[in-house]
């Protein structure tokens, strides 16, 4: 991979990591267009994944320092959220263990991201019913395991890690900014989960590949700081679904066009 093609990918990663459209899943697409060969795909995708958990970081920092200081102080409300965080995370965690090797085979396969892409678009277009309806700030302890589930649904590429954590949680009655603020803090644990995973193996790649991975993840946490805001404006305009329309069409020329290129 050169250069200029992490940058592009890493750009790409950071804009669709937090929309609800499957950063993974456009990277598949991405790299096949562009003929990539990544024997370490993975690593870069989880390279990448670590640059926008920062801006993660960056942007709910206040929210991030609240719950840091209730967890010194052992406030009530503060080991509450953080324990549902880590609830939430064991889906993810158990599917990461369990099926590592057959989920790296998906990240090989247009077609398997043009199916869940048009997945994405139906989970996405329910919370044209759903959105702005809740009143929760936070979700039940069962609830909070449920979007957990829909998180590791979400490894495979083209179901949107995002959309599908909003779309359970407004659906389980959580406001718009409730329902994103634990979506993106709950990926925190997940992305972190993954790096560490896959630190030996981030050690042994050579120092090129480290250098192009270094261009991706700047790149990525610049624009995934752009694609929060996005985010945010849509939820609260009350226009998250129309995001379904672009991962239908995405989905369904994924489909057709690798189809034609492999039939």
């Amino acid at each position: 991979m050169e250069a200029l093609e992490s940058l592009l990918l890493g750009i790409l990663q950071g804009l669709t990591e937090f929309l609800p459209v499957s950063s993974s899943g456009h990277l598949v697409i991405a790299q096949s267009l562009l003929g990539t060969e990544l024997g370490e795909g993975i690593l870069f995708e989880v390279a990448v994944h670590m640059a926008t958990m920062l801006a993660i970081l960056l942007f709910y920092r206040r929210r991030i320092g609240v719950l840091m200081l209730g967890v010194i102080s052992a406030k009530g409300d503060a080991l509450r959220y953080i324990g549902k965080l880590f609830i939430g995370t064991l889906p993810a965690v158990a599917a990461a263990l369990l099926a590592r090797d057959w989920i790296e085979l998906q990240f090989e396969s247009p077609a398997v991201v043009g199916i869940c892409l048009l997945v994405t678009g139906g989970v996405v277009w329910s919370t044209r019913y759903t959105l702005g309806r809740g009143e929760s700030v936070e979700p039940t302890w069962v609830g909070a395991f449920l979007i957990g589930c829909a998180q590791a649904v979400a490894i495979l590429p083209g179901i949107s890690r995002s959309g599908s954590t909003v779309s359970v949680a407004l659906a389980l009655g959580l406001t718009p900014l409730a329902a994103a603020e634990f979506s993106f803090l709950l990926g925190v644990i997940a992305i972190s989960g993954a790096g560490v995973l896959l630190l030996p193996e981030l050690t042994t790649i050579s120092a090129p590949l480290l250098q192009t991975i270094a261009f991706g993840g700047i790149s990525a946490l610049l624009s995934g700081l752009v694609a929060l805001w996005i985010f945010v404006w849509f939820l609260r305009a009350r226009r998250f679904y129309l995001f379904a329309w672009y991962a239908w069409v995405v989905g369904a020329a994924t489909l057709i066009g690798f189809g034609v290129a492999t039939g």
